[in-house]
């Protein structure tokens, strides 16, 4: 038999797994966060060390061959084979954990972060956790100067490389929308989210590279004022779905739409310093995925279908 060329990769099985799910090159490289070249590359790679077609790629959407189709079975236990014994090492590194600083974006605090802390608790019942939620860049301030051990926040546009001192682990990407009443005036002035934090900073750079100067009278920091506000018939704002999650209570008295100008999106990761807790980082994002596309990502493609490829679970 020649020999084919090329190995089996886990990145590759990876690959061929998101794939054959999004039914699009590249909806997989969205959800991957790589580039539709890497995907097919990979894709090509697998394709050429099995000796197989595995996918009709010109099919629209994209759809497994019948060796597509039987190899799907073995890729899923192989990654979940891959999976739990990484989980097992990562264990044997928390069991010598006595205490973990954990910090967490304000938007994850009302159930992802509890639940989060319960099943690590578990795991490790010798650890102390403390706990501290605020925004990103106090997070990411505290990380540097070793005030805490984890932190999950918001990528910052334009920061520096932090190659070598930095480990990043992506958990979610997603949109900003436009936020109205289910009835109002459609010039109503723009609620604001404060531009003392990072995401009211971003939103404001948006709006100004867009030449949209909107008419606003109300800047505040709160999800739950801005979408009472809102949802009263105040104003309009931009948000992400974290804040309709965070305030779920106003869901059903808002609309929700795209921004009427060029998209804006924002990424957020969980970070630690390199090499320093060996496993420990890459087990608990592995775990905040879940928790995320839980919590976060299905409820709210349940009431907005049209996310499907704004909204990722990385």
């Amino acid at each position: 038999m020649a020999e084919t060329e090329g190995r089996v990769t886990l990145w590759g099985i990876e690959v061929f797994l998101a794939a054959a799910e999004e039914g699009a090159i590249s909806a997989a490289a969205r959800r991957l966060g790589v580039s539709p070249s890497a995907v097919s590359q990979q894709l090509s790679g697998l394709e050429a060390a099995l000796g197989t077609v595995l996918l009709d790629r010109g099919a629209r959407p994209v759809r497994m061959t019948p060796a597509g189709t039987m190899f799907r079975r073995h890729a899923q236990t192989i990654l979940n084979a891959a999976q739990e014994a990484r989980a097992e090492l990562a264990r044997s590194d928390l069991a010598g954990l006595t205490t973990l600083r954990l910090g967490m974006i304000e938007d994850f605090e009302a159930d992802v972060t509890p639940r989060l802390l319960s099943a690590l608790a578990r795991e490790l019942p010798g650890c102390r956790f403390l706990l501290e939620t605020g925004p990103s860049h106090r997070l990411l301030e505290k990380l540097d100067a070793r005030a805490l051990d984890i932190v999950v926040a918001a990528d910052l546009p334009g920061e520096v490389t932090w190659e070598g001192e930095r480990e990043q682990h992506p958990i979610l990407r997603e949109p900003f929308l436009a936020i109205r009443p289910k009835s109002g005036a459609a010039d109503l002035p723009l609620i604001q989210y404060s531009a003392r934090h990072l995401m009211g900073r971003q939103i404001a750079a948006h709006l100004l590279r867009e030449g949209q100067r909107p008419a606003a009278r109300f800047e505040l920091d709160s999800y739950h004022a801005i979408l009472a506000m809102v949802a009263g018939g105040e104003g309009w704002a931009i948000l992400p779905p974290l804040a309709l999650h965070q305030a779920r209570r106003f869901r059903a008295e808002v609309e929700v739409s795209p921004l009427p100008f060029a998209a804006l999106s924002r990424s957020l990761s969980l970070m630690a310093r390199a090499g320093v807790l060996r496993d420990i980082p890459a087990l608990i994002a592995g775990r905040l995925r879940i928790l995320v596309r839980e919590e976060v990502h299905t409820p709210a493609l349940k009431d907005w279908p049209w996310l499907k490829d704004q909204l990722s679970v990385l």
